[in-house]
């Protein structure tokens, strides 16, 4: 397999990667065979997975822009991936000129092409780390040059957690991220849940065998398991609620297509 020159020489590229697969169902053009080989097989179970990433990045943007309208300068987005357009930054920097964003993935793609993609801009860096780690992230220079921990931050977790298993404790190092951030900090997430999927659970399981075999399990949570990711916060109106329906910007949102509908998002506040 040829080596495109965009692809960091310290990476494998004949095993699949959750950020490259992500790139390939939004269309993105950073993905390899091996990649792509992975997404369709898992689509053969869920058609729907690009709708569903859909669904995500348009509840990440409308998030995105809620914090500005409520004083957020700054924005910490961990598992934030490979950028593809309307990433955070430039959401951000629409809305507001001079918000700061850091990125923050422990995929070598990611962090590379995030790298070319910001070169230049001094409000957004991106650094590689891992959310199970997270004083690694809070403590590296380039986060806390970037971001004042002492003023509100807005902590992006969109379609991450997921891909962190219970052993893992993501609800610690959740935990340890909101301990961290200053009062009328927000949380803004997404998760993966059979709930909401337009298929019976035991067929969109199919998909998830495809994240289990290529060594990235994926763990869909229930709503009761996702809603306690928010301990210790406020949740904004209209709560944990399927991404379509979280202050939708078009009249009725129950137009959109059913898979857009499975999982959960959600934003909370900081006492």
């Amino acid at each position: 397999m040829e080596r495109p020159a965009w692809a960091p020489r310290s990476i494998d590229i004949t095993v699949p990667s959750v950020a490259r697969i992500h790139d390939y169902y939004l269309g993105g053009s950073y993905n390899f065979e091996v990649d792509r080989e992975a997404a369709r097989k898992a689509m053969e179970f869920l058609p729907g997975l690009p709708k569903i990433m859909q669904a995500n990045r348009a509840f990440m943007r409308r998030a995105v822009r809620f914090a500005v309208r409520e004083g957020i300068t700054q924005f910490l987005d961990i598992g934030s991936g490979i950028p593809t357009f309307g990433n955070v930054h430039e959401v951000a920097e629409a809305a507001l000129p001079g918000a700061r964003v850091m990125y923050v993935d422990h995929d070598p793609v990611a962090v590379a092409h995030s790298q070319a993609v910001l070169a230049g801009n001094e409000n957004a860096g991106v650094v590689a780390a891992d959310l199970r780690k997270p004083q690694e992230i809070l403590s590296n220079p380039e986060v806390r040059s970037l971001i004042d921990r002492n003023r509100p931050v807005a902590l992006l977790l969109v379609a991450i957690l997921h891909f962190v298993e219970d052993a893992d404790d993501p609800y610690g190092a959740v935990a340890e991220l909101r301990e961290a951030l200053a009062p009328g900090s927000l949380l803004i997430l997404t998760h993966a849940s059979y709930e909401g999927i337009p298929l019976p659970p035991e067929r969109a399981a199919g998909a998830v065998d495809v994240y289990n075999d290529i060594h990235n399990p994926l763990i869909m949570r229930s709503r009761e398991e996702i809603a306690r990711f928010f301990e210790g916060y406020d949740m904004v109106e209209p709560g944990l609620v399927a991404m379509p329906r979280w202050r939708p910007e078009t009249e009725d949102p129950d137009d959109e297509d059913p898979f857009a509908f499975s999982g959960f998002a959600g934003v909370g506040r900081t006492a």
